[in-house]
């Protein structure tokens, strides 16, 4: 399997809280900045979407953006619409993770639908930091013939919702979410360093595509070099001058931050990270963890403790 299969693999909407909102202009809705990825399907307008780093954009029907990282950002009816609408808008709890939302009014509807996704533990990753703040499927839409009817499907399914709408519609952004990524990563131009240029790399893509699937495995360079079909050697060189690090202090990094993100879950001790990453007592990864991230484990728990709340801004 390719890097970047790995990585798409993991892009999936596990733990995902979703909504389909009916909003009557004029509305707004501010959503906080949170470190889970975030999407907008608009299925009928108006809507337009404001981040700080590119300010408003119209969105118009059948589009589908995403927010890799999770940044601040508004929807509104319109640019001039101030305020923020939430409390007028009645809620109704559907399932565990799904609501419907609806704001009464006499203006034009906008029909939405809106999601956050918990994204595993493998997915943090390098690509994450490397994605714009916010992606639009009609700007990538001519570079895959499959996202245009696949916006098309959704909008039908957001527009006669039936019984297990919120189901289909989730797996409907799932794949639109893996093919967005992977067009930008195909449009994201040729650079010969860094890890965009990794996945790319037969070889170094090869063990990339291993390593991020097993981080707790006995990795050595001999075993790594196996993996890419090359020397020792050629392979050491080629990973320390595509990625700008060698492969141990690359796998170190990769396993402190998972740790990290394990050890801010509720119920899940220090010794438990240390097995599960190869580490023979809980000494040892403790001082490896703190070598990398300069704090200990204990404060992560600490300062970390339960899951991140997913919500829709409601």
């Amino acid at each position: 399997m390719d890097a970047l299969s790995e990585v798409l693999r993991d892009f999936r909407l596990s733990g995902v809280n979703y909504g389909r909102c009916e909003l009557r202009h004029p509305w707004s809705i501010a959503f906080p900045e949170q470190p889970l990825l975030r999407f907008h399907f608009v299925s009928q307008g108006p809507c337009w979407i404001h981040t700080e780093a590119q300010g408003w954009q119209a969105l118009s029907d059948g589009d589908l953006v995403l927010l890799p990282q999770g940044v601040a950002h508004r929807l509104a009816s319109a640019p001039d619409v101030e305020g923020d609408c939430r409390k007028s808008c009645q809620v109704t709890k559907l399932e565990s993770s799904v609501c419907e939302v609806v704001r009464e009014g006499t203006g034009a509807t906008a029909t939405l639908f809106c999601g956050s996704m918990a994204l595993g533990e493998h997915a943090l990753h390098p690509l994450i930091s490397l994605m714009p703040p916010i992606i639009r499927g009609c700007d990538v839409a001519g570079n895959d013939p499959l996202i245009g009817p696949l916006l098309a499907a959704m909008s039908v399914e957001a527009s006669q919702p039936q019984m297990g709408s919120a189901t289909v519609l989730s797996r409907m952004a799932d794949l639109l979410a893996a093919r967005l990524i992977r067009c930008w990563v195909n449009c994201s131009g040729a650079s010969t360093t860094g890890w965009l240029a990794a996945i790319r790399d037969p070889h170094i893509g090869r063990v990339l595509a291993a390593i991020h699937r097993q981080p707790g495995h006995h990795w050595t360079l001999e075993n790594l070099a196996i993996v890419a079909g090359q020397s020792r050697s050629i392979f050491a060189e080629r990973f320390s001058s595509v990625l700008g690090e060698g492969p141990a202090r690359y796998l170190a990094r990769l396993r402190m931050e998972l740790a990290r993100e394990l050890l801010s879950r509720k119920g899940v001790s220090v010794a438990e990270v240390a097995t599960r990453f190869g580490y023979e007592s809980e000494a040892s990864f403790a001082r490896a963890f703190k070598r990398v991230t300069n704090i200990s484990p204990g404060t992560v728990r600490r300062t970390n403790s339960g899951r991140t709340d997913m919500n829709l801004g409601f």
